[in-house]
């Protein structure tokens, strides 16, 4: 992993390491429709809007949502090709971390 694919990474977990953020990408991601707009995800939570807001800028800016606007509303889209990559980043982790243990004497 280089450095910047270290940083990106680094960046996308902060994101998803908040509880309100981790349920607000967990709802967005489990919706039939694959996108969610900001009202409905408001109401799934006793935080204010702004506070709501916040929290998808911040997963818009880790990358992990992306966002549409129609009239008066925003909607928001998992990005899938985000996630898989983190997932395979984790996935090349473990494997490495698999065969160094095994290389290990007990």
């Amino acid at each position: 992993m280089t450095a910047a694919e270290a940083v990106d990474l680094a960046a996308a977990f902060k994101a998803l390491a908040d509880p309100v953020r981790l349920r607000i990408a967990s709802i967005v991601a489990c919706c039939p429709a694959g996108e969610v707009c900001m009202g409905e995800i408001a109401a799934s939570f006793s935080v204010s809007g702004p506070t709501v807001s916040h929290h998808l800028k911040k997963l818009r800016e880790a990358g992990v949502l992306s966002s549409e606007r129609r009239a008066n509303e925003v909607y928001y889209q998992v990005r899938s090709d985000r996630l898989d990559a983190l997932i395979g980043q984790l996935s090349a982790m473990k494997s490495v971390a698999a065969q160094d243990s095994r290389a290990i004497p007990a």
